[in-house]
């Protein structure tokens, strides 16, 4: 997972401006149907105070009021309209409102409906569209009771106020969906980084596993193939070997146990933790390579290893035993030569090379894969590591890591 997939995305409903729910939805629910039913009554009375206050007027015929009610009471049913075509309804009742003031009740909710569902474009144009046609109505309609002035001004007021409140509301519920969608978001990305650190643990131990094991297994390997070609060895060098083999089986039982060790969680086991190797143990590995039969030479010019850091001096330790392990399959019989160097602030270096084998051996399998730890390692250490052959056959190993200054 990279840095780019954690990063914080605008939510779906800030990049998109439609609300989920603001299309035709196929079913209404229990509170779709409890507002809508509210709103409905509402515009219904809206409506017959209006004519109520249109039949009180004497000028005014029995035929416009018939007509009047037959047009509020249209008006109020196509509110049922208004989730799926707010902006269609919007309009049309806006037209109507022109010259039926019964419909202004049904107007005002029509663009309560289109603020909350759609964002501000259609809404400023069509608002804009309803708020210019205001006072075309008490032009064409006047109310004896109240001046055009009023009338209008009431009217301007009304509209402002239904759509001011229906942006409230639509950008209150963009606010709790961007909200749910970063906590959902943020739960996601601490289940990745769980499911991360894990992988991690997984593979820290896994390298762990193989840099220790295969040291010890191919100890292993040898002595028992030199026992299997060589049945006429020395009472002694049979019985060298055979320590070599138990002790080395012995080793690789309690590396596997610690390792395995820190998969438990506290308490689960009563047995202390074992002292990780330093660069002041580099001088037990290289006695038991040689009590392994293996030649090695040391050029160790670190004054003080046991001032190392406790990170970089394992590190070099466990890149020492890779290197001898592949020297002790890859070129048997061969000297291996380990130099040490550095210092505080200036860095500690390690280089490991063995000359070409001289005889023929049979290998023990063997992928390559310590090497490719073995590089991460040291990339994760601060430094860097090199390997390849040299001119001559040989291989050589090398790594620089850091080793600050003391303060």
């Amino acid at each position: 997972m990279t840095r780019t997939e954690y990063r914080w995305l605008l939510p779906s409903a800030m990049a998109d401006p439609e609300l989920p729910g603001d299309r035709n939805r196929t079913r209404r629910t229990v509170r779709d149907w409890a507002v809508d039913i509210t709103v409905f009554l509402c515009s219904a009375l809206f409506g017959l105070l209006v004519l109520a206050a249109i039949e009180a007027d004497d000028t005014t015929a029995d035929a416009v009021v018939f007509v009047d009610s037959v047009i509020g009471a249209a008006a109020c049913c196509a509110l049922w309209l208004r989730r799926r075509w707010p902006v269609g309804l919007a309009v049309g009742l806006t037209v109507v409102s022109i010259v039926e003031p019964v419909a202004a009740g049904a107007l005002l909710v029509a663009l309560f409906s289109l603020a909350v569902h759609r964002p501000f474009k259609p809404v400023a144009i069509v608002g804009a569209g309803a708020l210019a046609v205001t006072p075309l109505q008490p032009i064409l309609r006047p109310d004896p009771a109240t001046s055009f002035v009023a009338s209008s001004i009431i009217g301007l007021l009304l509209v402002l106020l239904v759509l001011s409140w229906g942006m409230v509301v639509r950008s209150r519920r963009q606010l709790v969906l961007t909200l749910r969608e970063r906590a959902r978001r943020a739960e996601a990305e601490a289940e990745l980084r769980a499911e991360q650190a894990q992988r991690l643990a997984r593979e820290a131990i896994a390298r762990e596993m193989h840099d220790v094991l295969a040291h010890r297994l191919t100890l292993l390997s040898v002595h028992a193939g030199a026992l299997e070609f060589r049945p006429d060895a020395p009472t002694a060098e049979i019985a060298r070997a055979a320590g070599v083999i138990r002790d080395s089986a012995h080793e690789a039982l309690q590396d596997l146990r610690e390792i395995i060790g820190v998969l438990r969680g506290p308490g689960e086991t009563g047995e202390g933790e074992r002292p990780q190797p330093t660069l002041a143990t580099l001088d037990a590995l290289i006695d038991e390579s040689r009590r392994a039969g293996m030649k090695v030479t040391v050029d160790q010019r670190v004054a003080a290893p046991a001032d190392a850091p406790a990170a970089t001096g394992r590190t070099v330790y466990r890149i020492a035993q890779e290197c001898l392990t592949n020297a002790r399959k890859h070129a048997p019989g061969t000297e291996v030569t380990v130099t040490v160097t550095g210092g505080p602030g200036e860095g500690l270096t390690i280089e490991v090379a063995n000359p070409a084998p001289t005889e023929p051996f049979e290998r023990v399998p063997g992928s390559g894969q310590g090497l490719i730890g073995l590089t991460e390692r040291a990339n994760l250490a601060g430094g860097r590591l090199e390997h390849g052959p040299t001119a001559d056959g040989g291989f050589v190993v090398r790594a620089r890591l850091p080793w600050p200054a003391a303060a």
